[in-house]
């Protein structure tokens, strides 16, 4: 019952509340208010909002990325190479999670602007069972936000006990203030500013890896409610020829609106992602390694939920991407298919635009060089491979022992 209250919004509503398409959106949107991405509108509270803002981008964006330099240049030698992966293998995603954030929150206003864009496709969902497909997809799109919640917060949480019970700071992060060789005291006092300076950076990191996911979810809802509505064209024996031809217009606009807000979140989700596509192999390999080489149980359970939450990443969004490839294949066999045959000419002839239309599918490309799906993901990550096989041939690992 406990979490029916607490977190309502991971189950179906009943239909005798009325959600919306941007609802799913909830969970997304309550985090970046609380990272201090969304201001209120006027007054005194904006000013004080936009001091938070500010705090969140110089520690968690900033100082995290350049605090790991700082750490290498002073203190590289007190550093076991265990130490030292488990440190890099977070540097690296942490430069790439400043990069995605700045990308995100820059272009912001397009994901707000998108959600205007599902104001308007959810005027058309007027039956019982498209009410029940946008209840179920806001229900789900806040839960993959919680599960995220949940993956990501364990990883600085694990790593964060893990380390101060080894007796040394997660990250060593440069801190010139506090020197956490100085007792018990010194040591959980660095380690609990590190950690709470890379919760932020985690919840940055995870605002950027969840939006594409949840926007992508939802689209697919849109793109299902379309396909049932063109199985439906000219089924209704007590429509004349023009209401058939006003509804097969009325589906070449809702195509059209998706489209538009397809194009509306392309350039974020092109810049994010490259970004982590860059980053995966190098981090996965680096990761491996510590794992197979150099780690003792403790590390062994922070890299591997460091690798689990480095694939939550990219995969489920690239596995959502070629969902929608299939949604778009069947929207074209569903306007084949649908009823035609002894329609009038200007029907048939429509028709015929909104097939040839439909037939580009809906693509999203990764830095504008590749398509992003399951088969690129899975080459950019093959790279870990690479990266442990050149470690292996050169003999690194026991060159560092």
């Amino acid at each position: 019952v406990l979490h029916k209250m607490v977190f309502k919004l991971i189950h179906p509503a009943p239909l005798t509340e009325q959600m919306r398409s941007r609802d799913g959106c909830i969970y997304l949107y309550r985090a970046m208010k609380f990272i201090g991405w969304v201001p209120p509108k006027q007054g005194f509270a904006r000013y004080a909002y936009l001091f938070w803002t500010l705090m969140t981008f110089v520690w968690s964006t900033t100082y995290l990325p350049l605090g790991f330099l700082g750490s290498y240049m002073t203190q590289i030698k007190s550093f076991s190479p265990g130490e030292f992966l488990t440190s890099l293998q977070v540097c690296i995603n942490a430069y790439g999670s400043s990069v995605k954030v700045a990308i995100t929150y820059s272009m912001l206003w397009r994901l707000i602007k998108a959600k205007d864009l599902l104001d308007k496709l959810d005027l058309r969902c007027t039956t019982k069972e498209e009410r029940e497909k946008i209840h179920r997809v806001v229900a789900r799109s806040n839960h993959a936000f919680l599960i995220f919640t949940f993956v990501y917060c364990g990883y600085a949480g694990s790593t964060y006990l893990s380390s101060v019970l080894s007796g040394r700071p997660p990250w060593q992060l440069y801190n010139p203030f506090i020197d956490w060789h100085d007792g018990t005291l010194k040591l959980w006092m660095a380690s609990t500013l590190e950690y709470i300076v890379m919760s932020g950076a985690v919840l940055q990191d995870q605002l950027s890896d969840t939006y594409p996911l949840i926007y992508t979810l939802i689209l697919r809802a849109h793109l299902d409610m379309l396909r049932e509505r063109i199985r439906r064209l000219r089924t209704d024996k007590t429509l004349s020829e023009n209401e058939n031809y006003e509804e097969l217009i009325m589906c070449v606009m809702d195509h059209k609106l998706i489209l538009k807000y397809c194009s509306i979140i392309k350039p974020v989700i092109s810049g994010t992602i490259f970004t982590q596509f860059l980053l995966i192999g190098l981090v996965l390999g680096l990761t491996l390694i510590n794992v197979f080489f150099f780690s003792d149980i403790w590390t062994g359970i922070a890299s591997f939920m460091f690798v689990i939450t480095i694939l939550l990443q990219t995969f489920p969004f690239c596995y959502t991407c070629n969902l929608i490839l299939e949604d778009c294949e069947a929207l074209t066999h569903a306007i084949f298919q649908s009823n035609w045959v002894d329609a009038t000419r200007p029907y048939k002839t429509t028709l015929l635009y909104f097939l040839q239309n439909v037939q580009q599918p809906i693509v999203f490309i990764a830095g504008g060089i590749f398509q992003i799906s399951m088969s690129s993901n899975i080459s950019v990550a093959k790279f870990a491979f690479s990266v442990i096989t050149i470690t292996r041939q050169m003999n690194i690992a026991d060159k560092f022992k």
